[in-house]
């Protein structure tokens, strides 16, 4: 007994120290590390899995500690997005496939982003969620470039040089995703006011993921990736932007220098998306003749739209015949397969033809409020302290690039887990408390 009581006279200091509960949502991340198997056909990966364990360890923690889970305002801008799913959800071909549907969107844009919300304390979880991220992204570059280098990677034009990470053929966008988020992290951490070593490794960890980028010939991620950190650079100051852009532009020419016959296809990919009506490759026809079939379905339904997952079932009965029977796989360690087209890769215009304007209105009203109110809050931070801290850069950088690649892409596969994460920190800073920006210092 007196062991006992001596033991709980110890100062806090003295006391085992608890892991904080982010590191839930770390191995959420370090999951997506993992191979994939090479003919997987996109079935639920691990870190779906326990994306759903970390929201019910969230509820758990919430029922021990008796206490409110959100704020009101948070509450509302997480939940906006419950009504068009329901709405949606009524409007499946079947009950099965509208619970599918319903279940995924809520994970991506309500659970997994609400637990993220609450397990975050502050600037110090941030930092170790941000950095898990950029880890995350140089392995999976690191994987891209060897399959570039050694010619393993995904089959483009004929040649096995696609860098895909360990996503494989199925889900060439996973690693682009992957390192564009990791990539804007770190620039996030860079422009923040941390010790200079800190923000001098994280600029280069940032300059070495340009190069697997580049190698993923994903045009969205580019777009995507170059208006995020031209956005994250004018929030810290016009001049700091002339010179990180100026550095960045003098780093693309050295790297694309140094490719060789990669140059011309990389040259080739880049003019390609300006190419519309001009001679555009089959990619590019497929993309518009899709966005086109979505915007006919919302016009049959523009209130509900075609019911969530609707969008092949409905899709033959509005593409043109210019729409191709399918993409074409092969390489990075498995076989030829040929997928069908089952989404306009246009996050809007999915939302739009499967949920009609009930559903966008809902969703985007929600996005809208997160980016509203983050970068409200970063203008208050610079007006009451000066600075504005890492977390203010990170956040609100992984929100615009993913409203800005939801113009390009939309969800789908393993590396769609990590969207919700982000749409979870972005919450965090949007809607958090208002000592949480001065924390953790």
């Amino acid at each position: 007994m007196t062991q006992v009581a001596h033991a709980l006279s110890l100062p806090p200091a003295a006391r085992v120290r608890r892991p904080p509960p982010v590191l839930a949502v770390v191995a959420v991340v370090a999951l997506l590390a993992l191979p994939l198997a090479p003919d997987d056909g996109g079935g639920a990966h691990p870190a779906d899995a326990l994306s759903a364990a970390v929201v019910l360890y969230c509820v758990l923690r919430l029922v021990r500690d008796r206490r409110r889970p959100l704020s009101r305002t948070a509450a509302v801008v997480l939940g906006l997005p419950v009504l068009g799913l329901a709405v949606a959800a009524a409007g499946a071909v079947s009950p099965g496939v509208g619970l599918a549907g319903l279940g995924r969107y809520l994970q991506v844009f309500v659970l997994v982003p609400a637990a993220v919300l609450l397990l975050v304390r502050d600037r110090a979880d941030v930092r170790l969620l941000t950095w898990s991220m950029v880890g995350l992204a140089l392995w999976q570059g690191a994987v891209g470039v060897h399959q570039y280098v050694t010619g393993t990677g995904a089959s483009y034009q004929g040649e096995r040089i696609r860098a895909v990470g360990t996503f494989g053929p199925q889900d060439v966008m996973g690693m682009a995703t992957v390192v564009s988020l990791g990539l804007v992290c770190a620039v996030g951490l860079a422009l923040g006011r941390t010790p200079v070593r800190q923000r001098l490794f994280a600029a280069g960890c940032a300059l070495v993921l340009l190069l697997p980028l580049a190698l993923s010939f994903s045009r969205g991620a580019w777009i995507a990736t170059a208006v995020t950190c031209g956005v994250q650079l004018l929030l810290a100051g016009v001049r700091r932007a002339l010179a990180v852009g100026a550095a960045a532009v003098a780093a693309a020419v050295v790297l694309v220098g140094g490719f060789g016959v990669g140059t011309a296809m990389l040259q080739e990919r880049v003019g390609s998306i300006t190419r519309v009506t001009d001679a555009p490759d089959q990619s590019v026809t497929d993309r518009y003749t899709m966005w086109a079939a979505a915007a006919g379905m919302w016009r049959e339904r523009p209130l509900t739209g075609v019911g969530l997952k609707g969008f092949p079932e409905h899709r033959d009965a509005h593409a043109s015949l210019a729409l191709s029977s399918g993409s074409e796989t092969d390489g990075a360690g498995a076989g030829y397969r040929r997928q069908p087209l089952l989404s306009p890769h246009n996050m809007y215009l999915l939302v739009l033809a499967e949920q009609g304007l009930t559903g966008l209105l809902c969703l985007a009203g929600s996005w809208l409020a997160l980016l509203v109110l983050g970068l409200r809050r970063l203008r208050a931070v610079r007006r009451e302290h000066g600075a504005v801290p890492d977390c203010a850069f990170v956040a609100c950088g992984l929100l615009v690039w993913q409203l800005t690649d939801f113009a390009y892409a939309d969800i789908g596969g393993p590396s769609t887990v990590l969207t919700a994460v982000c749409f979870g920190l972005a919450a965090w800073w949007a809607l958090g408390s208002r000592t949480q920006e001065v924390a953790g210092r």
